[in-house]
């Protein structure tokens, strides 16, 4: 049998101290998720968090490149806890790493359970990696920066 993985949803498995949203930056993204973006088990599709998170280090991707970007990896990615509908979900997203074409950036994900409620729980931690594309959709060197 599996034990279940420790939680915020329930007390007696969590351990964690209480967490908050970061108070150093803004969200990239905030979002409510809905009912036709539930699966078969009636929480949210890891396939729809991946969609926001893609859409969520896009900005920064955006914004450094002074241009359009493309999704070229998913380096890495962690669902650490499900998603429920009427949760306020908002994602962080920050460059951690550019190359000569390519930025690296981490998103941070965090629930705040039942819309407005108080508990705030991390639900997923990426970090993709894009390329600057030129108007014929090839990669570009990134401009300096200022």
């Amino acid at each position: 049998m599996n034990s279940p993985l420790p939680n915020s949803s329930n007390p007696a498995l969590s351990t964690a101290a209480p967490i908050t949203l970061p108070l150093d930056r803004q969200p990239t993204i905030r979002i409510i998720p809905m009912p036709a973006d539930t699966n078969a088990n009636g929480t949210i599709f890891g396939g729809w968090v991946m969609a926001q998170v893609d859409l969520a280090g896009s900005v920064p991707a955006h914004q450094r490149a002074m241009g359009s970007v493309v999704t070229v990896a998913v380096n890495s990615f962690l669902f650490k806890e499900p998603v429920f509908v009427g949760d306020l979900v908002s994602f962080y997203a920050k460059v951690i790493k550019t190359g000569r074409t390519s930025i690296t950036v981490e998103v941070e994900v965090y629930a705040q359970r039942h819309r407005f409620g108080s508990e705030i729980v991390k639900v997923t931690e990426a970090v993709l990696t894009y390329v600057a594309i030129d108007e014929n959709h090839k990669p570009r060197a990134l401009f300096p920066e200022y």
